[in-house]
């Protein structure tokens, strides 16, 4: 019922024929317009993926960097997967943008054709069917314009021949003639009302059949295809929406691995790799000891001390040293040795296992590599049309150098590790050191009380001919130029350099491994030693660097 009124209301539309034509026009152009929109969305859809994915990229570690180092960390490692999970992100857009394409505008764009060629068709019908009826009523006119002259000759002939019959002087001949005359302008008014009445009957038929079937047909038909524009608008619209829906899961996914990396971070862990990579494994520095500075002449040096009253004198403020810790920066930044000699035992023995680490790592990626192209290899002897056996011999070639190489650089680390490892002092060793220079500096202090004074004030030069050497080694511990300063500090031993020292912080004294020096400040707990090359040149060096030795091998030295 409703289509049937529907086809009333149009039908009655049959006057507005051009009307029509404008708003179907309209209708396709509204198709048109809402192609490009979503075109435009896809557009838009792609572009955001794409800068995603460059954002995700341009943060990614990048390959042999510090910022690959840091991947050790909890937060560094969560940050990542944030990255890849963005970039899985970027993906979803990217199926939108190629769901959008797929599903409305391929779709609109051939249904798009598809309604301009049925509009263009039902048009076509409507605008013949106007031209038939317009030449059927041409033809009507015709007939009707002819009927109307016959009849009119038929009349005129009619009373010409009432003329000539009423007129005696007209011959009978004449009268004849013209009754004749009439006659036939009778019969062919008589034929051309015939004619005139058929075309009729034609024309109201086939207006009747224009007006209540052709036309509605065609508009009909024009409105069954806007319904159906209409209709294919609203489901390109929910597909629009449902593009969007279908891909909430996945991005839900992606947010939910984001959120679950966040979740992963482990402070403690974090902190625990920091004190793992950088501790050093010297140990602390102890307690400053009282010294009493009260008598300036009965001053003596501590029990625990290898040094004598050097320490108990303020040095001249122009020969000034402060003592550096480990730990402060190096301003002189060179080279980064290879074998890492640079760096205290602890890192060095790390930073050695961490390269050997990382070349087993390359080595295994060329081995897999050797293997894939020897099966391929095989595949191409085995199937010729495949491939040549020979074009992959030159790779394999060069993969068995490369192997080559990395093996012996390889072994060159092992080496330098297992030197590190076999010289790294135990715990024992370092508690024996500690104890014989106790005695040592017990030793020392008691020699140097008992030469010290003579009766007079003055300090003694007088020693026994055993330790006449040690004397002029250690002048400035047993006899001092004055009461208030020393110009130099003495030597209280000496030491053997066990690795090679880089001494590039300010204070630090550069030394080679096998080196002997002389020692003039014992270490004070916090992991350096001071020694001494010559008059002019002295310095700190890592107590684990060295190895001392006692005083009567620095007599003999």
């Amino acid at each position: 019922m409703v289509e049937e009124r529907m086809g009333l209301c149009w039908s009655y539309t049959k006057d507005q024929f051009d009307n029509l034509e404008k708003h179907t026009q309209w209708g396709i152009e509204y198709v048109d317009k809402y192609t490009k929109f979503v075109k435009e969305r896809s557009e838009i859809e792609i572009s955001y993926a794409k800068q995603i994915r460059n954002l995700s990229k341009k943060y990614q570690p990048k390959k042999n960097s510090k910022e690959e180092e840091e991947s050790k960390y909890t937060f560094c490692r969560a940050f990542l997967t944030s990255l890849n999970e963005l970039n899985d992100y970027a993906g979803q857009h990217e199926v939108i943008a190629e769901n959008l394409t797929s599903q409305i505008i391929t779709d609109l764009t051939r249904y798009l054709q598809e309604l301009k060629a049925e509009r263009k068709s039902h048009f076509h019908d409507g605008r013949k069917a106007q031209q038939q009826l317009e030449s059927s009523w041409k033809q009507l006119e015709s007939c009707k314009k002819k009927f109307e002259r016959d009849c009119k000759e038929a009349d005129r002939a009619q009373q010409h021949f009432e003329r000539m019959d009423a007129d005696i002087n007209v011959t009978k001949a004449d009268v004849e003639k013209a009754r004749q005359q009439a006659q036939v302008r009778h019969q062919m008014a008589a034929d051309s009302k015939n004619d005139y009445h058929s075309y009729l009957q034609k024309f109201n038929q086939e207006q009747h059949e224009h007006y209540y079937t052709v036309i509605p047909n065609i508009f009909q038909n024009l409105q069954d295809m806007e319904e159906k524009r209409i209709e294919r608008l609203g489901v390109c619209m929910k597909t629009f929406a449902e593009v969007d829906r279908q891909v909430l899961p996945i991005v839900g996914k992606c947010l939910d691995g984001m959120t679950s990396a966040a979740e992963g971070i482990e402070p403690k862990t974090d902190s625990n790799q920091v004190v793992e990579s950088y501790k050093s494994g010297f140990e602390p520095p102890g307690d400053v000891e009282f010294e009493d500075y009260g008598q300036a002449m009965k001053r003596t040096v501590s029990e625990n001390s290898l040094s004598n009253s050097r320490e108990s004198k303020e040095k001249p403020a122009g020969k000034s040293k402060s003592k550096l810790w480990p730990f402060i920066k190096n301003k002189n930044k060179g080279s980064v040795p290879e074998d890492f000699s640079h760096l205290p035992p602890e890192q060095r023995r790390k930073k050695l296992q961490g390269k050997i680490d990382e070349l087993k790592k390359d080595i295994q990626k060329e081995m897999d590599q050797r293997d894939a192209l020897t099966k391929m290899k095989d595949v191409y002897v085995k199937n010729p049309q495949m491939g040549d056996p020979a074009s992959v011999d030159p790779r394999l070639a060069e993969i068995a150098m490369n192997i080559e190489k990395l093996q012996s650089e390889e072994q060159k680390f092992e080496n330098w590790l297992a030197e590190v490892e076999e010289r790294m002092p135990s715990k024992s060793e370092t508690h024996r050191k500690s104890v014989i220079y106790e005695t040592q500096n017990s030793t020392v202090s008691n020699n140097c009380a008992q030469d010290r004074e003579s009766p007079d004030g003055s300090y003694t030069e007088e020693q026994s001919a055993e330790t006449q050497v040690k004397a002029v080694a250690n002048r400035t511990s047993c006899a001092p130029e004055s009461d208030d300063e020393f110009d130099e500090l003495e030597t209280i031993g000496t030491c053997k350099a066990l690795y090679t020292f880089e001494g590039q912080n300010e204070g630090t004294i550069s030394v080679t491994e096998g080196e002997l020096l002389y020692v003039i400040e014992e270490d004070k707990g916090d992991g350096w030693t001071r020694v001494r090359r010559n008059e002019e040149e002295e310095g700190y060096v890592p107590t684990s660097y060295i190895e001392v030795l006692l005083e009567t091998n620095a007599k003999d030295s």
